[in-house]
């Protein structure tokens, strides 16, 4: 595209436009980019008390909300499976719970540098990887099921939304979303339109909705045995052409 310069000149009372000749076009270059980009991150990880007795576990991503932001993880620890393990309940999974830090949302590329990691140290069972999250999290988790369809078995988002066109790109994923009726931080609908428009693309997904909650639709979804035994019995399918 071409940008011209207008000078107006006042001369003898008369104005005069002049317009200079546009330069020859430049060429454009066929240019290459490698370069890498760092990625810091604090997290909790728990292993179950029997890790070393078996080759492969499954592993829950967990993502917190906005009020857990920051650079303490004890925050990490107010909701969620990272509050029940503090609590003492052991889980038949690793729990990877990462910490955003204050003024920013989950970034979808550090997630995935974060389960690479992960999964390249530990033992994990890569058919069986799946990501949960509250509020905010429950942003995350839509938002990364987008971006990397082809890891998660299952995604549990809680009280979150995302962009409905998205959902093309993981509507092989199984999905359960919760959330409160009389949510007034996040409304319903934003969760809402992520399962009509998983729908309209033929897949299944399932909705609980608890009619007298507010925002906090997490603890009773994470408190149900229920909620982890459906998680564990989804596996990686292939993604269809």
């Amino acid at each position: 595209m071409r940008f011209l310069t207008c000078l107006l000149f006042v001369v003898s009372g008369a104005v005069c436009l002049v317009v200079p000749a546009a330069a020859d076009a430049a060429d454009q270059a066929a240019v290459h980019l490698e370069a890498k980009v760092e990625v810091q991150m604090d997290y909790l990880l728990y292993l179950p008390k029997d890790y070393d007795q078996k080759k492969a576990w499954p592993l829950v991503l967990f993502l917190h909300g906005a009020g857990e932001r920051g650079d303490d993880l004890n925050l990490v620890k107010m909701h969620g499976p990272p509050r029940l393990i503090e609590e003492g309940k052991e889980f038949p999974f690793i729990v990877v719970s990462p910490q955003c830090p204050k003024g920013r949302w989950w970034r979808e590329f550090e997630l995935t540098a974060l389960l690479d990691d992960v999964i390249a140290t530990h033992n994990v069972d890569e058919d069986r990887v799946y990501v949960t999250g509250l509020s905010m999290g429950g942003f995350g988790s839509w938002g990364l099921a987008a971006f990397s369809p082809d890891r998660f078995a299952a995604i549990a988002p809680i009280c979150g939304g995302g962009e409905p066109r998205s959902t093309r790109n993981f509507k092989h994923v199984p999905v359960w979303a919760f959330h409160g009726a009389k949510d007034t931080a996040v409304p319903l609908e934003r969760t809402q339109a992520m399962i009509d428009a998983l729908e309209r693309q033929g897949a299944e997904p399932k909705l609980t909705i608890y009619p007298e909650a507010g925002h906090d639709s997490w603890t009773e979804t994470y408190n149900n045995p229920a909620f982890y035994e459906w998680l564990l019995a989804q596996k990686r399918v292939a993604k269809e052409d």
